[in-house]
């Protein structure tokens, strides 16, 4: 195979920053190869995979020096556009990419501006690679988050490049839709395409690609096959990444008489050799009782029209009890209605019929700001809640609004407590994924709520990050608060919650403890939920329900021969 992609002593510096965001970047990659570029927030990943499609240095403006070729192109003597019917490239804010108001029309887009004529046959046959075709007629915004993505891929395969390079393929995906697009990327692979992923879940990584591309700090520590990678516990920590949860699992019990295994596959083969004959556990458990109600839906019926004038419904006649106390997660397929329950609870959204009382007041009639004095949102996209220049000004904004006695006090223990002080002078708006996410929970917490709702606090984050929020998370407790979380991060559910909720198509259809939800395979398969690693694996090797690793690894050492 020849070298497709080549990076020589490539450095880059943004305008306004003092240190290079890539650095001496030297790198190759063959044609044909999937490939995985790992790496925490702010490592440069997506920089480095702007170079590749000539977004940099055409652009992007900055100071760049080094060599990049793609398929032969000097990428600084060819023009974006050029480099587009070599290099697809879907950016992790997919939705941006969609620029037209029909599927078809926009997987039809390029080869239409690109002046080809048979720019429609072309279109078409990208929503059948990526098996959406019956979508065609659809308005984007009919479309999940699912289908939204890979339509951007459709209009990138449109043009029939090359090479594909996908930014966080799964950040912003249920479980089940990030198969699917994993899925069509190994497709394209097998059809010898060069696939290049931007991606932070190991586990991922170790079922479908073939190398990975450690990064830090701007610079690159290694160019490996997958298993060289993901075994390499010193570049791992070097670079900031987790392996998968089984190869963690494998390592700490210190068993090294064979290869350490990186699936699901390959962990309940190297343990279960290993394991007494157990009988399985089924324990039943009965949850908590609390009489004392947060929240309560009767009867919520809610719809919206169309442009076609057709009417959607989201929620009929739906009835829900939260309790206080509770730590309550949302789960279930992108568009199931998880995001428009939580606007109804913030009053952004009034229901159609039925009535919501939240700790026995009836919002009706109350605004969204009235109802901001005790239930608080805190946004998938952590940057809607900035609106000064620094850190501490974010968190202490709304509270210098209600006139709170001790400000500075309660704004300096709020830093201390999110690991922001020596960020706390900084523009919220230009720190890492991290680093947002946790400004934005001490905005959330500094509200003082009774009901505190979160909408996918882990999206787009790095492990490390995702592990410092899940930390915060847990401390985020207390008889009086409840807290429900709408998210993908199953392995964040049976970690933290105390009750589960799946909705799909507007409709309860489970609500329980995680523990229930295992063996629940209709609700798993309707809702498109796939259990976390150890959770999975604990199933299959008949132990109890683990949780988390240290459980795990507790129970396998008492069942160990």
């Amino acid at each position: 195979m020849t070298h497709q992609l080549t990076m020589t002593d490539v450095t880059f510096t943004y305008p306004g920053q003092n240190s290079p965001q890539l650095k001496n970047v030297t790198l190759s990659i063959k044609e044909g190869t999937f490939v995985a570029i790992m790496g925490g927030n702010g490592s440069g990943k997506s920089t480095l995979c702007k170079c590749l499609n000539g977004l940099i240095p055409h652009y992007y403006v900055g100071d760049y020096a080094g060599k990049t070729t793609v398929n032969g192109h000097d990428t600084t003597k060819v023009s974006v556009s050029e480099l587009s019917k070599h290099v697809g490239y879907v950016y992790q804010d997919f939705e941006n990419q969609l620029v037209s108001p029909r599927v078809l029309d926009d997987a039809c887009f390029a080869p239409l501006h690109f002046g080809l004529s048979d720019f429609k046959r072309r279109g078409e046959r990208a929503l059948e690679l990526m098996a959406i075709s019956h979508l065609k007629d659809r308005y984007i915004w009919q479309l999940s988050g699912g289908q939204k993505h890979l339509l951007a891929l459709s209009g990138i395969l449109s043009l029939d490049p090359d090479i594909i390079i996908v930014d966080e393929p799964v950040s912003q995906l249920d479980p089940f839709h990030a198969e699917v697009i994993y899925k069509q990327l190994q497709a394209l692979h097998q059809q010898g395409k060069t696939v290049i992923v931007i991606e932070h879940h190991a586990s991922f990584v170790a079922r479908y690609a073939e190398e990975v591309i450690l990064m830090c700090e701007g610079e690159v520590l290694a160019h490996t096959p997958v298993r060289e990678a993901l075994e390499n516990d010193a570049l791992l920590s070097q670079a900031g990444v987790y392996p998968p949860e089984v190869t963690m699992m494998a390592r700490a019990m210190h068993w090294h008489d064979q290869p350490l295994p990186l699936t699901i596959d390959e962990a309940e083969s190297y343990f279960k050799p290993l394991l007494k004959q157990v009988e399985e556990n089924k324990v039943e458990i009965a949850p908590e009782e609390n009489n004392d109600v947060a929240v309560q839906l009767q009867g919520v019926s809610f719809h919206y029209q169309s442009l076609e004038k057709t009417t959607h419904q989201v929620f009929d006649q739906l009835d829900l009890t939260l309790y206080q106390g509770e730590r309550v997660a949302l789960i279930g397929n992108n568009g199931a209605g998880k995001s428009t329950l939580m606007k109804l609870l913030t009053g952004q959204m009034k229901p159609k019929a039925g009535q919501i009382e939240i700790f026995n007041e009836d919002i009706s009639q109350q605004s969204p700001e009235q109802l901001a004095e005790y239930v608080t949102y805190i946004h998938q996209n952590p940057e809607h809640m900035f609106i000064d220049d620094s850190v501490e000004k974010d968190i202490g904004y709304f509270l210098k609004m209600r006139h709170v006695k001790d400000l500075d006090q309660r704004v300096a223990r709020l830093l201390e407590r999110f690991d922001l002080t020596s960020l706390k002078s900084r523009d919220a708006r230009l720190l890492s994924g991290g680093q947002m996410r946790r400004t934005s929970l001490a905005i959330g917490e500094g509200m003082s709520p009774k009901l505190l709702l979160l909408d996918e606090p882990t999206a787009t984050l790095d492990m490390a990050a995702k592990q410092h929020v899940k930390r915060l998370m847990q401390s985020q407790t207390g008889e009086e608060k409840t807290i429900v979380m709408a998210t993908h991060d199953v392995s964040l559910v049976f970690d933290w919650a105390s009750r589960v909720i799946v909705l799909n198509n507007g409709q309860i259809i489970f609500d329980g403890l995680p523990e229930q939800l295992v063996g629940d395979y209709h609700v798993l398969n309707k809702a498109g939920i796939i259990l976390p690693e150890i959770v999975e694996l604990s199933r299959r090797l008949k132990l109890p329900l683990m949780k988390n690793q240290q459980m795990f690894i507790d129970c396998l050492q008492r069942e160990v021969m």
